[in-house]
Order: C-alpha cells, then structure tokens, then sequence
C-alpha cells in the first residue's frame, strides 16, 4: 500500500535531515584545531516478506527469488574521522601537534570521563600558576600537571614530548616535565562531549598512556597546530547529494499522496 511508501519516504527525510546536521557541524567547525570530521552510517529497517525464496509452486519447482518490501531506513550512527589534518605553522611556544596517533590528556570534572577527557588541539596556554593549560574558555590542565616557571625566557618541546625551559642567566635548557599521549584501540567509539574534548567509553576501550615515539604513538611538533581535517569540498558535494535525495524522498511522498487519493476517490 502507500502507506508504506509514505512512512519509507518519511524515513528517509528523517535520516537525512540527521545527515545534514553532521555536515553542518562538519563545515562549522573547518577551522577548529584537531577536530575531526564525521560521517553518518545509514542501515535499512525491516522487511515485510511477501514471498520467501526456495518455496515450492504447484508444479513442484522451488521459488528462485523471495519478494521482500523494505520499510525504509535510519541514520545508524556517526563515526569520526582521525585522519591526520595538515600540520600549520603558528610559531607560538605553546602549540604543539601530535603527527601520528594518540591524544592529550586533560583534567575535567570528575563526573565527566572519571575526570580525564582527551583532544588533538595542541594550542596550549599558562594559568596564573603558569600550569600549561588548554587555550579555550574553560583552560582544561594538561596531564600529568607541568608548571613553567614565572621567570623561563624560552621554552623548548620535544618530538618525545620532554619540555624544557631557559632560565635567566643559564645557557643549558631544564626539563620541567614530559607531556605524555594516550591512545585508544577503537578512537572511533570514544564519546564527543563537546570542547574539543573526547571522553573514555565502553566502545573505546580503556586508555593506554605512554610517552611519544613509542608504542606507535605518534612524534610531536612544536610551535606547530594539527588544523581541521574537515575537507570543505567533499562536504559541499555530499551537501548537494542531500539536498537532491531529500528531494526525491519528498517526490516519493507526494506520489503516494496522489496514489492514496486516487483510491479514496474511487467510490465517487
């Protein structure tokens, strides 16, 4: 019947509108340090079998073919994209950008991801007790704590993420700390609570915190960010790809608009 077209195409309108809102946020955030990009996973729903292949007719031969009718289908997930983005020149002493795997591990409420949340953006910032800290509206404190000191003329990182400073009248660096990554064996199901930050999850599996280099942890590059890897014009296109399926969903119910009204107009 139509009814079924009409909730099919309803359906798909639904699942696109999901779709479009993922792109939205995708192109908001083109210029967010470390963000990464995601995409909507599609599933059919259910099918009403009308007809089950291998049955056998009247002659004995069996049903090649079954006749299935789907009912539509439902935006299944988005999954994040953890492509590397293109590394920029900022020339700022606190930015640095992780080339390869592995988050930075920040400080959060303790009801939040049991107080520990992770991000790719590297623009990092001092507090008034010079803790390095996260530079956004909230200066989340990088893990494990690293103070620098008021009177340091030079700071200096490391690709192994060993931080030195130069103090006033020495020539010799001092380390003050080691800025450590964590990975995850599936990045993909960690949960996005917004700040750039990602949170620990079943799906995630647990964090595995190390030192950069090893345990196929990505290297860090200082006075460098990791930009956006959003791809403006794959979104535009998928963008336009939307727009043109939502639109035929939007045919689909005006068709079976017009069947439905047909039939009710038989009586007449």
């Amino acid at each position: 019947m139509s009814i079924t077209a009409l909730q099919s195409a309803s359906s798909g309108m639904s699942a696109l509108n999901t779709h479009l809102e993922v792109i939205s946020n995708n192109l908001a955030n083109v210029n967010t340090p470390g963000f990464k990009a995601s995409r909507t996973n599609f599933q059919d729903l259910l099918y009403v079998e009308r007809a089950q292949p291998g049955t056998e007719n009247a002659a004995g031969d069996q049903r090649p073919l079954g006749l299935y009718v789907g009912l539509g289908v439902k935006a299944a997930a988005t999954q994040l994209d953890f492509k590397q983005g293109p590394l920029l020149d900022s020339g700022r002493e606190l930015d640095v950008a992780i080339q390869g795997n592995g988050f930075f591990r920040v400080r959060v409420p303790d009801q939040v991801g049991d107080g520990f949340a992770y991000t790719r953006a590297g623009a990092f910032s001092l507090n008034s007790d010079g803790e390095i800290v996260l530079a956004s509206d909230q200066g989340r404190r990088l893990e494990p704590n690293i103070v620098v000191p008021e009177n340091a003329v030079r700071m200096s990182i490391n690709e192994d993420g060993r931080v030195f400073v130069q103090l006033p009248n020495q020539v010799a660096l001092e380390e003050i700390g080691q800025i450590e990554l964590t990975t995850f064996l599936n990045s993909a199901g960690l949960k996005q609570i917004g700040e750039n930050l990602y949170a620990e999850s079943v799906a995630s599996g647990p964090p595995v915190i190390g030192d950069p280099g090893t345990d196929q942890r990505g290297l860090l590059v200082h006075k460098f960010l990791e930009s956006s890897n959003v791809d403006p014009t794959n979104e535009l296109i998928d963008l336009i790809r939307t727009q043109r399926a939502f639109e035929m969903n939007s045919n689909t119910v005006r068709a079976a608009d017009e069947v439905l009204k047909t039939v009710s107009n038989l009586r007449r």
